[in-house]
């Protein structure tokens, strides 16, 4: 499977494991597999990071490189994973005056009501790292948002 990638991603991989490998034992915590693959420019799913070995806890596993890179390979062909345009495509349904904005509201319903929900503290760390201030009539900028909250995924993952 590992042979689907290029040179250029397996070396994007090598990097990438080497950040997460913190201890030098050349090999990553499970817990950390979904923060490596979102560090590689994809989004899996927290079911999907479940099924290729992540775990929800450190300390439980620990994956080599030669178990990482056939998972890379693998996420890298999933159609399950949306993109900065999949997103935005969806939170313009919730752009009433076509304006760029949303009601916060609406926003946080969503985030913590579908899909893969949000605990009311991960809210408030993506809303403390990525919002903008809402306006006089409760609307944010949407896509400013987005960015930032896929820009800063790793770094809210690892907290």
């Amino acid at each position: 499977m590992a042979a689907d990638l290029k040179d250029v991603e397996i070396e994007k991989a090598q990097f990438v494991f080497s950040v997460y490998d913190w201890d030098g034992s050349n090999s990553i915590d499970a817990f950390d597999v979904g923060n490596a693959l979102r560090a590689l420019n994809l989004n899996p799913t927290l079911d999907l990071i479940g099924k290729m070995g992540g775990t929800q806890k450190r300390g439980e596993k620990r994956v080599k490189f030669d178990e990482f890179l056939p998972i890379y390979a693998q996420v890298k062909k999933e159609k399950d994973m949306g993109c900065y345009e999949d997103f935005l495509e969806c939170l313009k349904l919730y752009d009433k005056e076509e304006n760029g904005t949303m009601l916060l509201a609406e926003l946080q319903h969503s985030l913590i009501a579908l899909g893969e929900r949000l605990s009311d503290d991960e809210l408030d760390a993506v809303f403390k790292d990525c919002m903008d201030p809402e306006d006089d009539d409760g609307n944010i900028p949407y896509a400013p948002f987005l960015k930032k909250m896929m820009d800063n995924m790793v770094v809210i993952n690892h907290k």
